[in-house]
């Protein structure tokens, strides 16, 4: 008997930075959040540059209005020989003349001699200028700066001072233009460009998600066709593919045909192996048990210990020609309940109790190597336990692979912490008064070693020990 704790994981991998992890591992995701990220920040450069030049055309056709409406005022104004202004200016725009409406216009004195004060009709309240130290006037006497309208709006004003005639006798004159409603004019214009961008970027995304949903399908028929060569329900990859994906179907199919190339010639060199040596161990196992005796005892023991050990190595071999093949599935719940009808017929005395799940799981490999592996552990349980032997089978949680665990309970002896890793060790029997070559657990312990498993002997809550057997299943 062999029993040893076994915490070392499947095969550890590299593991990716943390960025990687993080980040979504589908092909289509990502393409699809790359496209729609730069669709986004493309409609956003868009929606700027577009409003950021409409805003500048804007300011500017607003301030040639102001302007064209200053110089229409000047020519419009003039001045009596008492030095009173006269004039009855015509902006052509109704807004000078509707009350508040944050379009005005006033002439006022700016020298002396010159008296009166003209204004629109719409300014039903004087609005008051800076000074000229605040806001002076440039080489053309003229000067634009913000202000308050009547009613709390924001006004611009171009103002300016002109000579009206020969006496140097000179007015000043405002045009004030609601900067509000320029704003709302360009509030509303973003408003409506955003919502069209937002339609014209809902519509492009949902189309390059279509587009790449579509260009991408091909590498999900691989992905099938894998899943069934992988399930034994397909021998390579068969249909018509892209350009782009064909070389790589092609290789595949190359890689599962030398496979099994690969898995033939080493049957059919274990078979030659075996059919070489199994004549003359026979020969020396008879002529050890004819010579009698003491030597002839300790020959046919070794005879018969090397055939065992011929054997065992070329499972091996067997096991690891078609490691990792993917056209090799193997139910469990079948062979298991099979073997445990039969030890329960060989051993009417013990209790055997099976435990399955209700999803089917199926072995990754082949079925005599899940035989052996099983009845090897199940041999050694029978031959411990003092009347109950428990069995279950249950699947595995992983984000990386499918697993399933098989853990076999007896309520034997066990065996001490610091004996457990002698009793893996190839010969080494912990009990001699119990028949058996000490060849059992190893042979365990190396075919899940070749299938990339893991072998716990743990103590059980039966009280005896706890075999456990991790090994990858298909999905």
């Amino acid at each position: 008997m062999s029993r040893r704790r076994n915490s070392e994981p499947l095969k550890p991998t590299a593991k990716a930075p943390l960025s990687l992890r993080l980040w979504p591992r589908s092909l289509t995701f990502r393409v699809i959040a790359f496209s729609t990220v730069w669709a986004i920040l493309t409609l956003v450069v868009i929606f700027t540059l577009i409003t950021t030049l409409y805003r500048q055309a804007s300011e500017r056709g607003f301030d040639s209005l102001l302007s064209a409406h200053l110089f229409n005022l000047i020519g419009s104004i003039g001045i009596s020989d008492a030095g009173a202004l006269t004039g009855s200016p015509d902006l052509g725009d109704l807004r000078f003349s509707e009350p508040n409406s944050g379009w005005y216009w006033s002439v006022e004195p700016a020298s002396e001699g010159v008296h009166g004060d003209l204004h629109s009709s719409s300014m039903t309240k004087t609005i008051p200028s800076p000074s000229v130290a605040a806001v002076p006037f440039n080489a053309s006497f003229q000067r634009s700066y913000a202000t308050e309208g009547i009613d709390g709006e924001q006004l611009q004003v171009f103002e300016s001072e002109f000579v009206l005639d020969a006496k140097n006798r000179a007015a000043r004159f405002r045009v004030m233009g609601n900067q509000s409603e320029l704003e709302q004019e360009i509030s509303t214009f973003q408003r409506r460009l955003l919502t069209y961008l937002s339609l014209f970027g809902v519509g492009m995304i949902a189309i390059n998600a279509i587009a790449i949903f579509l260009g991408l399908q091909p590498l999900r028929r691989v992905r099938n066709a894998l899943a069934m060569v992988r399930e034994g329900t397909a021998q390579r990859l068969d249909g018509r593919f892209p350009a782009e994906i064909e070389p790589l179907a092609n290789e595949t199919n190359a890689l599962i045909e030398n496979n099994k190339r690969i898995v033939e010639r080493s049957r059919t060199q274990v078979g030659n192996l075996a059919h070489s040596l199994k004549t003359p161990l026979a020969v020396m196992l008879n002529e050890g048990r004819a010579l009698g005796g003491a030597k002839g005892q300790l020959i046919a023991e070794q005879a018969a210990s090397m055939q065992k050990q011929v054997e065992h190595y070329l499972q091996r071999a067997r096991v690891a020609a078609q490691r990792d093949s993917v056209v090799y599935r193997t139910p469990v719940a079948p062979l298991v309940q099979r073997m445990v009808r039969v030890l329960q017929k060989l051993n009417p005395q013990t209790s055997l109790s099976l435990t399955l799940p209700p999803a089917e799981i199926v072995f990754a490999g082949e079925r005599e190597d899940l035989e052996e592996l099983l009845g090897n552990l199940l041999e050694n349980a029978m031959k411990w336990a003092k009347g109950a032997v428990a069995i279950s089978v249950v699947p595995v949680v992983s984000k990386d692979e499918s697993l399933f665990e098989i853990s076999i309970d007896d309520d034997g002896p066990g065996i001490p912490e610091d004996k457990a890793r002698d009793a893996l060790k190839r010969g080494r029997r912990l009990d001699e008064t119990k028949p058996g070559t000490g060849l059992g657990l190893a042979i365990v312990a190396d075919l899940v070693n070749e299938y990339g498993g893991v072998l716990a002997l743990e103590r059980s809550s039966m009280g005896g020990l706890k075999a456990v057997v991790r090994l990858r299943s298909l999905q």
